[in-house]
């Protein structure tokens, strides 16, 4: 019995530190979506996503260095973890490919739908079955979402830049959250490497990726008059602004490469079914930043949505761990 209460206490105290290690990571990568969000539309995704990945690829190869050493770069599953790069340079590309095309609001409540879609697909990925009090907690963060942003779902946005019939760019948040969700779920399979060798390859393909399709746009003239939005986001030719700017898309690299770490070590440290709800806290924190910065006074429905989203991470913190996984 001894034992068994240790072993118990040691789980709750884990998952405990997997969730914290999860909303502060989520915290950390909030930083870089206000730097994008205050330089939206003047530089192309190329461009800042290679600054990005090439500082943080500095900062995690010294990390390595000192925590583990270089030889664990090398690992049985590096194919795993150059796929699950490629993966993740889906996610974020495509996320922010719909910026430009769709209201803010929209992208980022469709994105929570990430702990839905790890939930679902927990099981066939690693064998973790997704219990009732699983599916509560998750469904009630998902409700606070759609609760904080019912004004702007159901009502027509003004100064959109979509299209009043089906825009495809709609296709790619989901797109986003489904492979985010496969991505953190391997990192659960590849827990074996360290967060921060998990970071380093995804960073990796995140500047293969980047300058790849800069070299593939930069054989043609793929921009024109009335171009889609996240496509001309996309194809847009690099520019060399302001030393502030550059300053800013360079910090990037330092955001990213805590935040990764973070959200690699807690989907390395706990059942992805309990870290997923978790997610909803980057909404607290993206509320937070709009006030701060741009005064923007939270309504009823944000405070209502925060509400559940709360509550629901609660529930999973101090009732859900208190079960056998």
């Amino acid at each position: 019995m001894a034992a068994e209460s240790t072993a118990l206490a040691t789980r709750s105290r884990t998952r405990l530190q997997a969730a914290a290690f999860l909303v502060i990571g989520i915290l950390i990568f909030s930083l870089q979506d206000v730097i994008l969000k205050w330089m939206s539309g003047s530089y192309p995704l190329t461009e800042a996503m290679a600054i990005r990945s090439s500082g943080a690829i500095i900062i995690l190869l010294v990390s390595v260095h000192l925590r583990e050493g270089l030889r664990h770069l090398w690992s049985r599953r590096i194919g795993l973890l150059v796929l699950r790069g490629i993966i993740l340079l889906v996610a974020y590309g495509s996320y922010y490919m719909a910026l430009p095309a769709m209201p803010l609001a929209e992208v980022v409540a469709l994105f929570f739908m990430a702990p839905i879609f790890i939930t679902v697909l927990a099981y066939p990925v690693l064998g973790e079955r997704a219990r009732l009090m699983h599916w509560m907690a998750v469904l009630v963060g998902f409700l606070g979402v759609i609760v904080t942003y019912w004004p702007e779902l159901t009502g027509a946005p003004s100064g959109s830049a979509a299209a009043p019939t089906f825009d495809w760019a709609l296709l790619l948040p989901i797109l986003s959250t489904l492979a985010y969700a496969l991505a953190q779920l391997m990192a659960r399979k590849l827990r074996a490497n360290s967060a921060s060798v998990q970071g380093l390859y995804q960073n990796a393909m995140y500047l293969v990726g980047a300058l790849g399709l800069t070299a593939v746009f930069a054989l043609g003239n793929f921009t024109h008059p009335g171009q889609h939005p996240s496509i001309a986001f996309l194809v847009r030719d690099w520019i060399y602004g302001n030393p502030t700017d550059l300053l800013l898309l360079a910090a990037c690299a330092p955001i990213s490469a805590a935040g990764t770490v973070f959200l690699s070590q807690a989907y390395r440290m706990a059942e992805a079914n309990f870290v997923a709800s978790f997610e909803y806290s980057g909404l607290i924190w993206g509320a937070s930043w709009g006030f701060f910065i741009w005064h923007e006074v939270p309504t009823l429905y944000m405070l209502a949505g925060a509400a559940l989203i709360i509550a629901a991470g609660l529930f999973m913190l101090f009732v859900g761990r208190r079960q056998e996984p």
